[in-house]
């Protein structure tokens, strides 16, 4: 996995958690018993944080996906061959049953 993958990934999920835990603490410590109308904004937070943890996903694969781009751009300029995104070596013969 590309380190700027790994990265805005984990990014995503802190952020995710951060804004989760900060309206679930003051649920469980400032408004025990919520009026609807706090309630309603306490899960319209929730949601937003959960729609920002989203993005800040989509947002981390796609500039993966750019960074492997200009990194095939680069070795092939350099007259490599690129391979496939998902190459992964899977050896067939290595297994306990026969066919």
């Amino acid at each position: 996995m590309h380190p700027l993958a790994i990265v805005g990934a984990t990014a995503g999920k802190l952020a995710h958690y951060a804004v989760s835990g900060v309206v679930g603490a003051l649920i469980l410590q400032k408004l025990p018993d919520a009026k609807p109308a706090a309630r309603k904004a306490l899960v319209g937070g929730l949601a937003g944080g959960i729609v920002a943890g989203r993005w800040l996903s989509e947002a981390a694969e796609e500039a993966r996906l750019k960074a492997g781009d200009m990194l095939a751009e680069a070795r092939t300029s350099l007259g490599e061959e690129v391979p496939p995104p998902s190459a992964v070596k899977v050896d067939h013969d290595d297994h306990d049953h026969e066919h």
